[in-house]
């Protein structure tokens, strides 16, 4: 489900960004390069990428850190890949447009293909992904891998929680008077949003963690 015009990227014809395979579908034997089917078809490897999503001070980042140690997968934080532009004005307490963040949502997605292109069974990313059609343009990435199953973690806290906990550290260019802001465009994901898992982030950090990790080995396990 994307919220674009047309699903389909520019270039890639409709076969290729045909719907991934189920992940209900029991395998018989595994390939190296995947999984032999009942009826002798082979079916790709498949590799998870999952978004920690959420306003600032949701706890996007400890969440993160702790899902990709305990998968062993790569972690890549979003912060971190914001250009210069970007940087100053959030530091300087103006909001991104959303034209401010295509780019960066755009290099985000194409890092994370790229990880799992040089082998990482999957991927963390922490992205505040705020409203629909941000979480869209990341979901494109499984039109360039079909191998590739798309999860969204969406950690929810009231305003005036995550307000306490961005005022209090220390060191972040992300102010305070940012979580207004965020607040203000954020769009909590939609009931067909059927990628997305809803976390209660205003609990202790152990808690959360913890429940965010039982609820993705969760979904592996039903995916056999």
């Amino acid at each position: 489900m994307l919220s674009y015009d047309s699903a389909v990227p520019n270039g890639q014809d409709q076969a290729a960004a045909a719907p991934l395979p189920s992940a209900s579908v029991n395998s018989v034997a595994a390939t190296a390069t995947g999984a032999v089917m009942a009826d002798g078809q082979t079916r790709p490897q498949q590799h998870h990428l999952w978004l920690i999503t959420g306003p600032a001070g949701c706890g996007k980042t400890t969440v993160a850190e702790h899902l990709a140690s305990a998968l062993d997968i790569p972690y890549i934080e979003g912060d971190l890949f914001h250009p210069q532009a970007n940087i100053d004005k959030m530091s300087s307490g103006v909001p991104l447009t959303d034209a401010d963040r295509w780019d960066w949502l755009t290099v985000l997605r194409k890092e994370a293909n790229s990880r799992i292109r040089e082998g990482a069974a999957g991927v963390v990313v922490a992205c505040s992904a705020l409203k629909l059609k941000y979480r869209d343009v990341i979901r494109v990435a499984a039109y360039w891998d079909r191998s590739l199953l798309i999860h969204f973690i969406f950690l929810h806290a009231p305003a005036e929680m995550l307000l306490k906990r961005v005022t209090a550290r220390k060191g972040h260019y992300m102010g305070a008077n940012m979580v207004k802001s965020q607040f203000d465009i954020l769009e909590r994901p939609r009931e067909d949003e059927i990628d997305v898992i809803t976390v209660d982030a205003s609990r202790d950090a152990h808690e959360v963690k913890e429940d965010a990790l039982e609820r993705v080995k969760a979904m592996l396990a039903a995916e056999g």
